[in-house]
Order: C-alpha cells, then structure tokens, then sequence
C-alpha cells in the first residue's frame, strides 16, 4: 500500500509544516479516503465533514501536487451574465486558445451574481479541469482555496471589483476608452454630453465614467451630475435611460453610452422622439461588438479587445497549470482605441 503523498510545504514565520492526507484525516476524524473524496468534489460526503475537511485543507495550506491531480481535458469558463453578443466574442477567443490546445470550454453562469456559489465550485473540483476563467465575476475565500488546494489555475476576465493582487486578471483600459470617447465628442464642439453608466459595483463601469468626467474637466467644461444616468449594460437601460435623458428641455446633444448594446437603446430612443442621429444627437458607445457596423447610421464606439483579452486569459491559466506563473505578468490590461464612423457629428446650430 503506498504512502499518502504529502501537500506542498508551507512557510509559518521560520517555521515549515507538511501535512499528508493520513494527517489531516486523522486531525478531521475520518478516513483518508473521505478526505480523497472531499479532494476530488465527490457528493458521497456528509456536508458537515465536507466542511471540517474543507477547513483542515485551508489552514493546513494543502495543495495537491501537479503530478498527482490529473486533469479533465476542459477549460472552465464562467460569466455572471450569459445572454449577449459581448459573451459570445469572449466565448470565441477561449475556444481560439483551447481547440489549439485540444482541450473543451465548458460554460456555466452565476446567473448575476459576482461570485459563483459553492455548488458551482463542488462541480468544478469534480471535474478537475485545466483551468478557470471567471469574466466579470471573482471567487470568495473559500471558492479561492478550493481551488488552489486542488491546484486548478484561475484567471479573472475583466473583473467587477479589484481581484486583489495575488489573483491572475485580465482587462482593458477602461478608463483610456471613456476619455477618448468623451474628447471626441468635445473636439467636434459638443458641450452638453450625457453618459449611461453600468451597474457602479462593476470597476470597468466606474473606470469609464470616471474617464469622462476626466475628458470635460480637462477641457474645462462642467461635469453636471444630471446628466449622468445609471444603467446595467443592456438594451433596455440604454433605452429608458435614453428617453429620460433626451427628453429634458436642456438635453444633451452627445452621449456617451457606456457600452454598446445602452448605444443601441439610445438610438431606439432616439426614433421615438423624432431625433436623427448624427445630425440631432451625437452617439458613442463601447466594445465595438460586429452589430455596431451592421446599425444606422454605423455606431461610433471604444473598440475593446474582447476576442484578444479571452485568449490572453486563457492562454494565461493555461501557463499557470504548467507552473510558468510570473508574478509580473498576473495582471494585464489591453489598449482600447476609438474607431469613429458615422454616428457622430458637429452639433446642429441654433
């Protein structure tokens, strides 16, 4: 019978402490292969065991060697919200990644919350895939450490919140785009520019907002906080916010729409009201998804490199299953740049 295999060592001041399987069961009251099973998401444990187990592993520092834990040939890939073309752009740069690499993308969705539930991560320890991409979503403590105890990589997408320093991300110059959007719509000499944000719990969100509000300060105009309106990146806060905005009396002549899919709201709102776009209203939006060319009059937006951040994302925890994680190069923010078309022009005069 062989030895249980001991975790990789661990560091406590000066002190080093290994613990092997054969340990932490003895330390839980259990057997060593209930604790194999809590290791591997098998459902055939009792949750409060699952738990103390659970705890063991963390304080112990427990993560399985590489060797030992073989993987499923999967690419695990997670969004908060799955429902747009915006996912289906990341969707394609993971399988870009992952069919070069022979291995499958399985998707699931944390159905809007900002971190998936621990049945999720249950499942994810059971399958024991080569790796986790989580877009716009993080892990708590405990999903975190379920992981790395099981040595399956993740990577954070374009992440809701700050990830923390210790965890992988990837995203975009947020903030950049925002600025370069609002600066256009001022050098055509617009000065009444609204915005529609997304949700404010999103960082990208904040970033971009706060890119505009840094375009007008610059420029010397100022920020009228009436004039920006919150929604949560669909078609339908792009719309109500739209009608709310262009029915003001002092309404804006230029919009910054957050993201693509506000912009096409707002251009439905737009028709509502009789407005044409460019020559009423000024339209900007943001990701630059294939339906911004397709629309009329073609969208003028902040080209965010979807395609490009989900195979960086998976080619990185594809790197960090290997081992080849640099420290230097977990966090990585890919350049946005304006593509100008024909939704955007020289206020009408008065």
């Amino acid at each position: 019978m062989t030895s249980p295999q001991p975790a990789d060592t661990r560091t406590h001041g000066r002190s080093t402490q290994t613990a092997t399987l054969a340990e932490i069961a003895r330390e839980a009251g259990v057997s060593a292969p209930t604790v194999s099973k809590v290791l591997n998401g098998r459902a055939d444990v009792a949750p409060g065991t699952r738990s103390r187990v659970e705890e063991l592993l963390r304080t112990h520092g427990y993560r399985r060697r590489r060797a030992e834990a073989s993987r499923s040939p999967l690419i695990d890939l997670v969004f908060h919200e799955l429902e747009s073309a915006w996912a289906m752009e990341v969707i394609r740069g993971v399988e870009n990644v992952a069919r070069d690499a022979g291995l499958s993308v399985v998707l699931s969705e944390s159905a809007g919350r900002l971190t998936p539930g621990r049945t999720w991560a249950d499942q994810v320890a059971a399958r024991r895939p080569h790796g986790v991409i989580l877009v716009l979503s993080g892990l708590d403590e405990s999903g975190r450490a379920l992981l790395t105890s099981r040595s399956i990589p993740f990577v954070v997408m374009d992440p809701a919140g700050d990830p923390g320093t210790d965890v992988p991300s990837i995203g975009a110059t947020n903030w950049q785009g925002g600025l370069a959007a609002t600066r256009h719509l001022i050098e055509l000499g617009h000065t009444r520019i609204g915005a529609i944000s997304g949700p404010s719990r999103m960082m990208c969100s904040r970033a971009r907002v706060d890119g505009y509000r840094a375009a007008l300060e610059t420029a010397g105009l100022p920020v009228d906080p009436s004039l920006i309106v919150s929604g949560d990146f669909h078609h339908d806060a792009g719309y109500r916010q739209g009608l709310a905005l262009l029915r003001r009396e002092d309404r804006p002549t230029a919009v910054f729409a957050g993201n693509d899919l506000q912009a096409l709201g707002l251009y439905e709102a737009a028709r509502e009201l009789g407005l044409r776009i460019p020559e009423d209203l000024s339209v900007v939006g943001f990701d630059d998804l294939p339906v911004a060319r397709w629309v009329g009059p073609p969208l003028t937006t902040v080209r965010q490199p979807l395609t490009e951040m989900a195979e960086a994302a998976a080619k990185l925890v594809l790197d960090l299953g290997k081992g080849q994680d640099s420290a230097a190069a977990t966090r990585v923010e890919l350049a946005t740049s304006l593509v100008v078309r024909s939704s955007t022009a020289a206020p009408a005069a008065h």
